[in-house]
Formats: C-alpha cells, structure tokens, sequence
C-alpha cells in the first residue's frame, strides 16, 4: 500500500536476555495508585478507585541498562517533575480479565519514569481539563529493558527508589501500591480490550519533584535493575 509520506517506525523495548524486542503498542498510566502521593497530591486514597490515562508511543524513550538516556526539558513548562513507576509489558490481550487470571497476560517488567509538566497538569485539573498537554507528551516516558516475568516472577513487592543527583528523592516499595498490578490490569480490561504490546505504568511513590536541566535521575526497582536518564542542559 502505498503511504503519502513514511509512516513512523515501530517502537520498542530491549528483552532482558534475548534478541528478540518487546513491541509497543499502547501506554497507559494509573493515577495516585500510591497512598502516600495520593495524599501529597491532595487526595484521598481510602475512597478513590484507579483512574487512567495515556501516553502516545511517542512519549517512549528506550533506556539501555548500562547507558544513560538524555531527555529534553520539555516547552511550555517551569515544573518538569520525576515519577518513578513499576511498568508491565502485557503480551496477551483480553476483555474484563478476572482479577486471578490478569497475571497470565503479563509477559514482564521494568523500570520506568513518567515525566510530569506538573504546572500544565495542576492548572488543567484545576480548570477541568484533560491532562494530555502536562502528561502525554514526547520524550515523557523514559523506560528501562523488560525482563520476563518466567525469570525474575511477577512483582509484588521490593524496593522502588529515585535518585536526582546522588539524593534520594523517592523511596517506597511495591507493596504500597493501593490497587496492585492484577488489580490494575482487570480494572482496565473492564474499560478496553488489551492487546499485545500494551504498557502499564502503575503509579509512583511520594517524593515527586522538580528537576533541572542538567539533572541526573536514577531509578531502580529490585530484580529490574536501575535506569539513569539526563535532563539535557
């Protein structure tokens, strides 16, 4: 079939182990799924379900375990803010999964960031408005190798810990999460069929904070390794 113009390339992860690339298809991010941000964020996590929103494939940047990625500051924003997440790689698709069943569809994990212009967020939520321009935008999802699940099981708990510049930013583990990764992935199901390639985020601890051009972020998940992403200057 003939295209007007070269349509965008296929994006993708590195499989921790393998030749073969994970294929990304969609990414969706849980909202405050974290009580502790929830209540930083002026929320109140004992009577909020799990929300969700998207991020377009553009907004993916391949992190190689052993070799930093450097992210642009993105325009339009004085509030560039770090999110550290638990990010699941779904390789089965499915409509309403049952919650003791949503584990089956998941191919693996990895360490990821979702990037936050908070001061469009917050003037958006305040406003009404939908988020897009404060969360899915270009270069706002920096993520790290997937490693399978089969190898290193499903994770439910460990530590989950940012660094900007050597200091601890945030600091949690996986076992605070408010809904939990079955939970989550049932819940979403119930929304919109998954299919193979789809990306969760699920949702980062407190301690959520500006960064500078010329930062250095660190994250790390155990059993998923650590990421460094630059801010560029």
């Amino acid at each position: 079939m003939p295209y007007l113009f070269e349509p965008p390339a296929q994006r993708s992860l590195a499989i921790v182990g393998s030749a073969q690339r994970f294929p990304i298809n969609r990414i969706f991010c849980v909202g405050r799924n974290y009580a502790a941000h929830a209540r930083e964020m002026g929320a109140d996590p004992e009577r909020e379900p799990p929300f969700f929103f998207m991020k377009p494939p553009q907004a993916l940047v391949q992190v190689d375990g052993r070799t930093p990625a450097t992210i642009p500051y993105p325009p339009r924003t004085t509030s560039f803010h770090h999110e550290i997440e638990l990010v699941v790689a779904v390789h089965r698709g499915g409509y309403a999964i049952a919650v003791a069943d949503a584990l089956d569809h998941v191919y693996g994990y990895a360490v990821g960031l979702d990037m936050t212009r908070r001061d469009l967020q917050s003037a958006a939520r305040t406003a009404g408005r939908p988020w897009e321009l404060g969360k899915s935008f270009a270069h706002s999802a920096p993520i790290g190798p997937i490693y399978r699940a089969s190898e290193v099981g499903h994770i439910a708990s460990g530590a989950i810990d940012l660094t900007v510049n050597g200091t601890v930013k945030q600091r949690s583990t996986i076992d605070q999460l408010i809904w939990s990764v079955a939970e989550c992935l049932a819940q979403l199901s119930s929304y919109e069929p998954l299919e193979p390639g789809d990306l969760l985020m699920t949702g980062t601890p407190a301690g959520v904070g500006a960064v500078e051009r010329g930062d250095v972020m660190r994250g790390s998940i155990a059993r998923l390794g650590e990421i460094t992403v630059n801010v560029a200057r």
